[in-house]
């Protein structure tokens, strides 16, 4: 056979039944991804003879005698194609991982398929960017300053410093790598929701040629551990092991299988047999607190941190502010309703996966797609008993997290599977897999009571949570305990009431997701002060305007928290209240449509504390280079948060330098210090800190140092240009590094940030919708969402985690739902059969931004990343019942969900 890709011949010859992806891929082509094998998503999107297709679909053989054209042959030998230099300009990508499909189908789009961009871009996915910048690469916008003056670029819009290199495919991801001695592993699950495991019968699989080693629960530690990833083990129950011998939700991993290919592993697996003793299971969280329940952890204690294991309550809070009973009583108007959110799942398109090793020093190397490599390495050493500096654990660029990669759900069975074979190692989730087997958002029942007084202000707020957390109790405490806190506490309230508990199911695990249990909470907590606000004659944004809290205001929740270390280090909620009513009504033209069609609005606010509670470390450490530049280093990963950028401008504006001179090493533990992760809001906010103490610190060292040559006084010295300046006296960083060399005392300084003090970081959602009442179709016509990030330390960067926010949240809001079936089986594990928002589905939001300053974030700045998507649900739901006049009360606010309540009030 012969091929040629990229304008190179290739004569290999393709295995029987391999796809052209896989095929790609071996041959060192690693711009065609893998993120869903069926055709879904477009990552794996090359142009085959000018035409996108989806490789995964294409069997190799089928591009005998044809030209393919990958991403890294896009530019030719220009080097670099019109639509990836568009791309850069328009930044038109987060983590990048779709991008290199992205920008293929985009640079074969015809005049006639980019007026209807949403039918030409249908087979490509993207999970970050909201696709408005995107659309702005199509259109040629330009979207970057091009050029600032050294020492000026926080606050500025500059690109990100992988831009070239993700959007020319040379950016490398988790398995963008080869390694010789390779082997791969794959994982047999369970198909019961509850048993316990008599027996596996290795025999037939191991004797399969190239299997290496089948593992099971008596190959591993017996250690119990959480999946979920914090700085304080505390926050999470010890309820998991590596392989065990009880499963408890169907896909849950019974056996490894490790061999010299994937397909040797899958046949192993398939042969291996096991005997289960069927166990009763229970799939709802309401009858798993019930008497006589099945208990999904029946040997767990609090010693394990699990709040009361015969009832299936991994973790509780109970508690109340004032007399909320006789608030309501003596109020003049009151609301009540109950509110359900389902399971989302993250979606990222780089699954959960990783490589791993021992090398030449015996030290354990794992190579994975994680927001949390120090926290994995931590967790790693105390499981298989090895010292911390016999681990190591990395990531390359991350295709996204979303809050599912703060978990250890890959690496434990890497690390085992190396340590046994000592061969290197590779395990990659398939997309089913990631449905069925790492973890989901919590689908929450919220049961809310409001009062308010005849004026408008709020007498009373209860709330009574009910969080699914699945099979394990990752972040089950964590997230039930942030539902309840600031989605009331933003409001000024004298009785409040808080009844919780996050149970154990035979289901899918839940875990940390994007917002971390406030998207559910919101969405009772917004609808009540609609309702009241409603039955009161006040507008929406007056009624927040009378209760919201306010600089001096206790930020109050029950049950009281014992970290006090959140505080307003700026406040802008009331900007952004005013410039979302303002966009609202600066377009508040009507619309041609017919009148079957209903318009309402609807607005949400949310506020976020920046930083988890009990501590988020980061360490940095910069130090000047010979060439008057400088090398930094960061602990926190890069997965499309834009910290790569943000912390490169933190470390030139200190230094009075260019980004270009910043040169950035990232997410590795063997480069020393500690990094909690990135999570919690905490990229910016926490070692972005780290990052500025650092780079003051040696702006100190370059001072002390120049004035030392000049014998003059430190305090008379600047930094100006890549220079030491003192009057008249000009010393270029290159000449100070020369003579500190020579001194034998080379110019480098670290800085640490502990997390504390936290600021607060608000948004407001608004939305303008119509409602088909004869269908139940919804549209939304216009999308605005103001937030107050304190100083944006790039602004287009900062918009597009808003535009990203809001579509993941929509997709959430309309039409994403994994469905459980009787016996706890996922249905729907597949992206064809899973809703994800397309360019199509997604409109335009106009993002506004307070003018605020936090004097607790670094210079000024604090979070944005996960907040944005927190009120998009609630505003929706609030446009939906202005529309209608019909509350619902269930999300996704699908059509055939509105289609029931609309037909019995307008009829057919």
């Amino acid at each position: 056979m012969s091929f040629e890709i990229n304008g190179n011949p290739f004569s290999q010859t393709p295995r029987a039944g391999q796809c052209l992806r896989t095929f790609l891929r071996e041959l060192g082509h690693f711009g065609a991804k893998k993120g869903c094998d069926a055709g879904d998503c477009g990552a794996c999107t090359v142009l085959l003879d000018g035409e996108p297709v989806h490789s995964c679909l294409i069997p190799a053989f089928r591009a005998d005698g044809r030209v393919v054209t990958t991403i890294e042959g896009l530019g030719g030998e220009a080097g670099m194609h019109p639509m990836q230099q568009a791309f850069i300009d328009a930044q038109g990508f987060q983590c990048g991982f779709c991008t290199a499909g992205m920008i293929l189908t985009c640079a074969s789009l015809n005049q006639a398929q980019r007026t209807d961009l949403g039918a030409a871009l249908k087979g490509n996915i993207c999970r970050c960017t909201g696709y408005r910048s995107i659309e702005d690469a199509l259109d040629g916008r330009n979207n970057i300053d091009e050029t600032v003056e050294p020492g000026a670029a926080f606050g500025r819009s500059l690109p990100a410093p992988a831009g070239p290199d993700v959007v020319r495919g040379a950016a490398h991801y988790t398995f963008d790598t080869t390694i010789d001695g390779l082997l791969h592993i794959k994982l047999l699950r369970s198909p019961h929701a509850h048993a316990k495991i008599v027996a596996i019968d290795k025999s037939e699989a191991l004797n399969v040629p190239g299997v290496h080693a089948v593992l099971t629960h008596e190959d591993a530690p017996s250690a119990l551990f959480s999946t979920a990833r914090h700085e304080k083990d505390w926050m999470d129950p010890d309820d998991t092991r590596i392989l065990d011998d009880v499963v408890r939700f169907i896909g849950q991993k019974v056996a490894a299988v490790v061999a010299e290919t994937e397909a040797a592993a899958e046949e192993a697996c398939r042969r291996l047999k096991v005997a289960y003793d069927i166990l009763p299971a229970v799939i709802d969280p309401e009858q798993a607190m019930a008497p006589g329940a099945p208990i999904v952890h029946p040997d767990r204690t609090t010693e394990n941190r699990v709040a009361n294991a015969r009832r299936n309550i991994v973790a509780e809070t109970h508690g109340e502010f004032g007399d909320v009973a006789a608030a309501l009583a003596a109020s003049a108007v009151t609301y009540e309703d109950t509110f359900t959110t389902q399971r989302v799942q993250h979606a990222a398109l780089e699954t959960h996966g990783g490589l791993a090793w021992l090398d030449e020093v015996g030290v354990l190397n794992v190579r994975s797609s994680t927001q949390v490599p120090f926290l994995t390495r931590r967790a790693l050493s105390d499981i298989f008993g090895l010292p911390a500096d016999k681990v190591r654990v990395f990531c390359e660029r991350v295709g996204g997290g979303f809050g599912g990669k703060q978990e250890m759900f890959v690496e434990d069975i890497l690390a085992l599977a190396a340590l046994k074979t000592t061969r290197p190692v590779k395990l990659e989730l398939t997309r089913e897999e990631q449905f069925i087997a790492t973890s989901t958002r919590h689908p929450m029942r919220v049961h809310i009571k409001a009062g308010a007084d005849a004026n408008g202000k709020l007498t009373a707020l209860q709330l009574d949570v009910l969080s699914n957390t699945g099979a394990y109790g990752n972040h089950a405490g964590p997230v039930l305990f942030h539902a309840a806190a600031e989605s009331i506490s933003v409001y000024n309230c004298p009785n409040k009431k808080v009844d919780g508990v996050a149970v154990y199911t035979n289901t899918v695990p839940a875990g940390a997701f994007r917002g971390y249990g406030l998207p559910q909470a919101l969405l009772a907590v917004e609808a009540a002060i609609d309702e009241l606000a409603m039955q009161l004659g006040i507008s929406p944004y007056d009624m927040r305007r009378r209760n919201i809290v306010k600089p001096g205001d206790p930020m109050l929740s029950p049950t009281p928290s014992e970290y006090h270390d959140v505080f307003y280090g700026s406040y802008g909620l009331d900007q952004c209240l005013d410039l979302v009513e303002r966009a609202m009504q600066a377009d508040s033209q009507q619309t041609d449509l017919p009148p079957e069609w209903l318009i309402g609005e609807g607005i949400a606010l949310t506020m976020i504390d920046t930083v988890p509670p009990a501590g988020h470390i980061a360490d940095a450490m910069i130090a000047l280079r010979d060439d008057g530049g400088f090398d930094l280093t960061v602990g926190t990963a890069e997965f499309g948060n834009g910290t790569s950028t943000v912390h490169r401008q933190i470390a030139a504006t200190a230094l009075a330098t260019t980004v270009e001179g910043i040169r950035l090493r990232q997410s590795d533990t063997a480069h020393g210090g500690h990094d909690t992760g990135a999570y919690g809001s905490a990229g910016t906010f926490v070692a972005g800190k780290a990052t500025h103490a650092a780079a003051m610190q040696l702006a100190a060292e370059l001072k002390t140092a120049a004035a030392g040559a000049w014998l003059c006084d430190a305090r008379a010295c600047v930094l100006e240009d890549g220079c030491v300046v003192s009057g008249v006296r000009r010393m270029p960083f290159a000449e100070l590094a020369a003579i500190a060399r020579e001194r034998g005392h080379p110019l480098a300084a670290t800085g640490n940030s502990s997390g504390t003090p936290r600021s607060v970081a608000f948004n407001v959602q608004g939305f303008r919708v119509a409602v088909n009442k004869a269908t139940g179709e919804l549209r939304i016509l216009r999308s605005v969402q103001a937030a107050d990030a304190g100083r944006v330390a790039n602004p287009i960067q900062c918009r597009g985690q808003v535009e990203g926010g809001v579509a993941q949240a929509l997709g959430a809001a309309l039409y994403e739902e994994m469905v459980i079936d009787a016996d706890g089986r996922v249905t729907n594990p597949r992206f064809r059969d899973y809703h994800l928002p397309s360019l199509a589905d997604v409109p335009r939001t106009e993002v506004l931004f307070a003018d605020t300053s936090d004097s607790i974030g670094p210079m000024g700045a604090k979070s944005m990343s996960e907040s944005p998507y927190n009120p998009v649900a609630p505003a929706l739901g609030n446009a939906i019942a202005d529309a209608t006049g019909i509350r619902v009360t269930s999300t996704p606010f699908k059509p055939d969900r509105l289609f029931p309540a609309l037909h019995g009030k307008f009829g057919s």
